[in-house]
């Protein structure tokens, strides 16, 4: 090829990667939370059009990008898209573009996914952006236990949920219980003629909310499971769920106490999932849920890291 290896290399942390058996490249587009205006896919398109081959691709991470760019282009391109307030990357060992489901305007979406993967893409994919890892750290935000964004496959996830709770004194042991109708799970059951929920079978999928007729259902805010360790491809596992749950202000803390903890204790080339299970899943929550990490945040963040990312 008449490309350097050294100059693929180097488009690729930008963001630009080689299309197979050809000197051309595909651009991805950053999109922070999965959402782009109108105006900014317009932009896209005459860019796609102008530089690449006319094609835009969506991919699994909901990212975007236009493939057939020549190498000569790629400044143009750059160009181009930034007037939209649009930039290419998404590479290389860090942290990976946040992942949201549309739970910001799902019916059983229990808080707005986008504005948190808003918020943890500027704190941490920004923020973050020169801190090299062992291996690439994939975020994934989910608005309830559907799990449509597959968050216990991510490196870290959030899901959002809702405790829920009969108050005894105000159920009815109505004969048709509209809560248990409602239940999805099939957790809630009569006992001695009151409702009870069964919270190994509950999800905390918040359903049931504002169901009872006469008020006997009591239900947290929004609280967020947070998943360690997930991961999908040639070697699978699923992610293990902190016991705890947390809320809207100390998720965040825990995203960022994750991502220092694999700075920290990750060793080059593998996921944060084989961290995990080398430090154990227990002494892992526990130093999530201390704030020792955060303490020692820069000094943490001068170690020393070999990025160990091949894709």
């Amino acid at each position: 090829m008449a490309i350097q290896t050294s100059d693929i290399k180097r488009v690729k942390g930008e963001g630009f990667l080689l299309n197979r058996g050809t000197e051309e490249f595909s651009g991805r587009i950053i999109t922070e939370n999965g959402v782009l205006t109108a105006k900014q896919m317009q932009i896209l398109s005459q860019a796609a059009e102008k530089y690449g081959n006319g094609k835009i691709e969506f991919t699994s991470r909901l990212t975007v990008e236009c493939p057939g760019i020549h190498y000569d282009n790629i400044p143009a391109f750059q160009q181009a898209v930034a007037e939209g307030g649009m930039v290419t990357g998404g590479t290389g060992s860090k942290v990976r573009p946040i992942v949201s489901c549309k739970g910001t305007t799902c019916v059983f979406g229990l808080y707005d996914t986008q504005q948190m993967a808003k918020e943890l893409h500027e704190k941490f994919y920004v923020g973050y952006h020169d801190v090299i890892l062992p291996h690439k750290f994939k975020i994934a935000v989910g608005g309830c236990p559907n799990n449509c964004v597959k968050p216990d496959l991510n490196d870290l996830g959030i899901v959002g949920q809702r405790v829920s709770a009969v108050k005894a004194e105000g159920c009815k042991g109505c004969a048709s219980c509209s809560v248990m109708e409602e239940c999805p799970m099939g957790a809630v059951a009569m006992q001695e003629g009151k409702a009870l929920i069964d919270t190994e079978q509950c999800n905390n999928c918040g359903r049931c909310q504002g169901t009872c007729r006469f008020d006997a259902l009591e239900h947290s805010g929004t609280v967020y499971r947070v998943y360690v360790g997930g991961k999908w491809g040639k070697r699978v596992r699923m992610g293990s769920p902190l016991q705890k749950l947390f809320t809207r202000e100390e998720v965040v803390d825990v995203v960022e106490k994750a991502i220092l903890l694999f700075k920290q204790r990750g060793v080059s080339g593998e996921r944060f999932g084989d961290t995990v299970e080398r430090l154990g899943v227990d002494k892992v929550e526990k130093m999530l849920i201390a704030d020792n990490l955060l303490r020692r945040k820069e000094e943490i963040l001068e170690i020393e890291t070999v990025a160990g990312a091949k894709c």
